[in-house]
């Protein structure tokens, strides 16, 4: 009778560290190769309404990017439990709670630029790179990538917007957060400032611009036809 010895060997699974390359590149990517406004050409609307001055796009901004990294956190930690066929109401009810809570604080204690803002930090609920965030990415994966990948989409939301009003408020008035920037010896010399560049039509130029920049220097995003 022969005695068999059965080895059992347990192979034991590594976590992912949590920075590791594949999850920078969530944060990273949206800077540059998927920017959501640049690339993906979404939350235009904001983009050209809000940009006359630096203040409210940076508000704008850290709005965008609050509900966008909440929503994802909330929405990836419901994902097992939402039933599929009431997804996109589920969605709008988190973004909206978060909307307003938003909309309250800004009132609270900065009214001047939530006023300013008007509409648009309602609209954020109707925000496509949010609702697109959710649909694609917090769906389907854990919270802590669904975090970085809000932080780097909100993160690359904003950038632009604070460089399209960055543009918009000194070439428009000459100062950027209420500090005269441009020297006055320009204006003593013949400067005047530019009044085309509040005009939301120049938001839509400056992106322009920005895009044919960002391509010029990054290849992969010209288009092969």
């Amino acid at each position: 009778m022969s005695t068999e010895t059965t080895t059992v060997v347990k192979v034991e699974k590594k976590s992912e560290p949590l920075f590791s390359p594949k999850n920078k590149k969530l944060m990273s990517d949206p800077l540059n190769d998927s920017n959501p406004i640049t690339v993906q050409v979404l939350g235009i609307c904001s983009a050209l309404a809000i940009t006359v001055q630096v203040k409210q796009a940076l508000v704008m901004a850290v709005s965008v990017l609050v509900v966008l990294i909440c929503a994802n956190v909330i929405i990836s930690v419901m994902r097992n439990i939402i039933p599929d066929r009431v997804r996109i109401i589920v969605q709008l009810v988190v973004v909206a709670s978060l909307v307003i809570l938003v909309d309250q604080v800004l009132k609270a204690f900065v009214y001047d630029v939530s006023k300013a803002l008007s509409v648009f930090v309602g609209l954020i609920i109707t925000n496509c790179i949010i609702m697109g965030r959710l649909e694609a990415f917090a769906l389907a994966n854990k919270p802590w990538p669904s975090l970085l990948d809000g932080i780097g989409n909100g993160v690359g939301y904003g950038a632009i917007l604070i460089i399209v009003a960055f543009f918009r408020e000194l070439l428009g008035s000459g100062d950027i957060f209420g500090y005269q920037i441009i020297p006055s010896s320009f204006y003593e010399a013949g400067y005047f400032n530019n009044g085309f560049m509040i005009l939301p039509p120049m938001a839509l130029i400056t992106v322009g611009i920005i895009i044919w920049v960002q391509r010029s220097k990054n290849t992969k995003l010209i288009e092969s036809h």
